[in-house]
């Protein structure tokens, strides 16, 4: 696996990057032998969440500017390798625009994260895992719905409510077959991480992860620490001085 190195201004951060995500391994790499994050800010600070860098627009900003938005003008397709790797503590995961305007979830072209996060107790997942179930559920509700999106509005139209229960009940029905054969449930190995390291266990399989923290963790606790102003950014900048490809 390749590692890169992330020399910042409060140290050094090593991360390694996963072949299994092969679109973002390879673009992080190019970015980074480009000199592209040389210079860059982590313009996003949240503690016992992430830190965020990789907005190219950081490099030149000013105290008061507004920045998140930058990038290198495309995206990447999403690489989800879920369950295997998730959102545990280190872990170094693609930022994106959201579902909105972004529903195939494809990463942005330059920024990133690297995950803090918290301890979970066992009741605490088990509540988030029946909110990422209810979570899928919807989300295949509103996709058989907005294929049936023509037959909807007629019968809305035509103030035919009976006809509404009824395909919403059937719609109901196929959102609860078509998850009882795919359903969410957390791994051991996702229990475990989060119940002792820690991580953010919301994000799984919304943001593609691709690599993880194998030295410095330290420096990135030293990040996640600083004051922050708007829009969780350091009052005090914190910027990647140089990354560099290691092996």
């Amino acid at each position: 696996m390749t590692q890169v190195k992330l020399q910042t201004t409060m140290g050094d951060i090593v991360v390694e990057l996963y072949n299994e995500t092969p679109k973002h391994h390879d673009n992080f790499v190019k970015l980074v032998n480009e000199g592209y994050y040389d210079g860059v800010l982590f313009h996003r600070v949240i503690k016992d969440f992430m830190v965020q860098t990789g907005d190219g627009k950081s490099r030149t900003a000013g105290p008061n500017d507004h920045l998140g938005d930058g990038d290198p003008g495309y995206t990447i397709p999403a690489e989800f390798v879920f369950p295997k790797y998730f959102h545990k503590r280190g872990a170094l995961a693609a930022a994106r625009t959201g579902d909105q305007v972004n529903p195939e979830r494809a990463s942005s072209g330059s920024q990133f994260y690297i995950v803090t996060g918290r301890r979970y107790g066992s009741t605490d997942l088990k509540q988030m895992e029946q909110g990422m179930a209810n979570q899928m559920k919807q989300g295949i509700f509103m996709r058989l719905a907005g294929e049936r999106r023509d037959s909807i509005e007629l019968m809305q139209r035509n103030g035919d409510q009976a006809g509404l229960m009824r395909l919403q009940n059937e719609l109901i029905g196929i959102t609860e077959s078509e998850y009882a054969k795919n359903p969410f449930r957390m791994t051991d190995a996702q229990i475990e991480a989060y119940t002792t390291v820690g991580g953010t266990p919301h994000l799984d399989g919304q943001y593609t992860v691709f690599g993880e923290v194998v030295s410095g963790m330290d420096v990135v606790d030293k990040i996640q620490s600083v004051t922050t102003g708007a829009n969780d950014r350091p009052v005090e900048d914190v910027k990647i001085i140089k990354a560099t490809v290691l092996k």
